[in-house]
């Protein structure tokens, strides 16, 4: 094996060639007013293997606006690392000019200004053409999904995935791995796996009953490309359980078995693997911890965080790629791989500008075909953003479409607070912009979407922000088993992310008397996304919509009920 510095330097020196990672140069340009297809899709063709990585699309097959987080907290020993970086932290760290498509692309500032001069980011046409451009240079490129596919739009929802498995059969991938899939119920995707061309891989996923491996999610497939074999292992997402209902996929345990991982790579490399590569729905901390334990994976193509990082980062002889979200972003990793091992790489972020690469013509009509029976249904306008007002999705406490189903779950629901859960799929909406049943729906849909309402007392509601607050602030990574910290309406809280569990939470107040919460009163509570069972109420989609409806013109108030300690 080589050393760990004469690995650096020479992917140090590969990336160089490349001015880093491509990405300066894709800035600068944009900055000139000369972004072009062939810009973007500029890259020398290095070494022998070519892995293309695309991740948590959610079901987003049409170009799209999408903000990127304002906050992204990092705790313990990742603490100030990436992708814990944002906005002018990010644009330093990597070169980035103010107001440049990268700037646009990877950071929230002037979000909506830019957007207006960049336009839409994703598209699945789009991402087929540079898949396609790819694939010419090197016909037998890998192209690897990094799941949280089959999950998150109206026509998703409405055909159960098949939507999704047409388009990306469409795309040919190589293999794929799981997360938000598996709330299809496992009836349904064992249905769909069956009938998948490509290879659907879990190392971690178990039979439940027995704690064993399943024939249906095989741990990993070689591929020979290059004159050089390659072992694709998956990982799917650990806390399918904790962090979904169970009860949708009760033959199936999950975890990161470490242990199983490493067995894979021995047994890989003992079957004559020369590049070993881990497609990941692990989060991108979680990768960062596994690959420091687990040794012999070359690189780890990340995903579940939605991270968009223009520049792998390195753990030992690992390198971790990450590649955004929604269709907005296409991964290219050139790798020379010689005598079995892995001895530099050249990395590309390619973005998913709609406005500038041409869409592939026959993906384009296979989306087109999935969407058609429903055009009506998606098209149909419910309201309208202010002229001064974005809505848009992450960040670890708060986003503009959270604030407004939370005001709709309160009014809607006749609730003293509201709770939504912390998850980081769905577009934005930029001011001024139709609001239509598609776009509730990019941000709503789910297969267990009913909207309770029940009854807490004071000390119950701070258990459950503690314990979702544990998910997010362990500074053990592998007990971060969540998205990010629940949403709420009609409470302020304030939080010290430094504080074991149990003491992060104080000051809980009630907003609309401005009196603290008691712990032994009982408060109306609003909520929807329960991995409960049995779960009654209307469904979330129908509530926010019947709001928009009464509202008309969407304005909301700035959201500051969180005050952020240690951060």
């Amino acid at each position: 094996m080589i050393s760990r510095r004469d690995f650096l330097q020479t992917t140090m020196a590969a990336a160089a060639l490349y001015g880093g990672s491509g990405f300066g140069n894709w800035g600068r340009l944009a900055a000139q007013q000369s972004l072009t297809q062939s810009k973007l899709l500029e890259f020398d063709t290095f070494g022998n293997v070519s892995l293309i990585h695309v991740t948590d699309i959610h079901a987003q097959m049409k170009p799209i606006f999408f903000r990127e987080p304002e906050i992204n907290i990092g705790v313990g020993g990742n603490r100030g690392q990436v992708p814990h970086v944002t906005g002018a932290d990010f644009r330093k760290l990597y070169g980035i000019n103010d107001g440049s498509a990268s700037a646009y692309a990877l950071t929230y500032d002037d979000f909506s200004s830019l957007a207006k001069g960049y336009g839409r980011v994703g598209g699945l046409d789009r991402v087929a053409t540079v898949i396609n451009h790819i694939r010419a240079e090197r016909p037998d490129a890998l192209l690897l999904d990094g799941g949280d596919t089959w999950h998150g739009s109206y026509t998703c929802h409405k055909t159960a995935g098949q939507d999704m498995v047409n388009v990306m059969n469409a795309l040919r991938p190589d293999a794929m791995t799981f997360h938000w899939e598996f709330t299809l119920g496992s009836e349904r995707v064992n249905e769909i796996v069956e009938g998948l061309p490509f290879a659907a891989l879990g190392q971690n996923i178990f039979d439940s009953e027995w704690d064993e491996p399943t024939d249906m999610f095989p741990p990993y497939k070689f591929f020979e490309t290059g004159g050089v074999k390659v072992a694709v292992i998956g990982q799917a997402f650990p806390y399918m359980p904790i962090a979904n209902p169970g009860w949708m996929f009760p033959e199936y345990a999950f975890g990161i078995r470490d242990e199983n991982m490493q067995a894979m790579v021995d047994e890989v490399r003992a079957n004559g693997a020369d590049l070993v590569v881990c497609l990941s729905h692990n989060g991108f901390d979680v990768d960062k911890q596994m690959a420091g334990i687990v040794t012999g994976i070359d690189v780890i193509l990340s995903g579940h965080t939605h991270d968009a990082l223009p520049e792998p980062v390195l753990v030992e002889k690992t390198i971790i790629v990450a590649s955004g979200s929604n269709g907005k972003f296409v991964s290219r990793v050139d790798l020379d791989v010689r005598n079995g091992q892995m001895m530099g790489f050249r990395h590309k972020l390619i973005p998913i500008f709609s406005d500038v690469i041409e869409p592939d013509a026959e993906v384009a009509k296979v989306i087109d075909a999935q969407r058609a029976p429903y055009e009506t249904e998606l098209r149909e306008v419910i309201g309208r953003t202010a002229e001064d007002q974005t809505l848009y999705r992450r960040g670890n406490f708060n986003g503009t479409w959270d604030d407004l189903i939370c005001n709709a779950l309160i009014e809607e629901r006749d609730a003293d607070i509201a709770l939504s859960p912390g998850v980081r799929w769905g577009p934005s909406i930029l001011p001024g912009q139709d609001i239509t049943r598609e776009d509730i729906w990019n941000v709503t849909s789910m297969s267990y979407g009913e909207v309770y309402r029940t009854e807490m007392t004071g000390e119950f509601l701070h258990v459950v922000l503690e314990d979702v607050a544990d998910n997010l602030f362990n500074p053990d990574p592998y007990y971060q088993q969540g998205g990010d910290m629940v949403r709420v309406g009609g409470l302020g809280y304030r939080i010290d992310i430094n504080k074991p569990q149990g003491q992060r939470i104080t000051d809980m107040t009630l907003l609309k008397t401005g009196e603290k919460i008691e712990s032994a009163k009982s408060y109306t509570i609003a909520g929807w996304a329960s991995v409960n069972e049995g779960t009654e109420g209307p469904q979330i989609w129908d509530v926010v919509e019947n709001h928009i409806r009464k509202q008309g013109t969407i304005s909301l108030d700035p959201n500051n009920s969180v005050e952020v300690i240690g951060a």
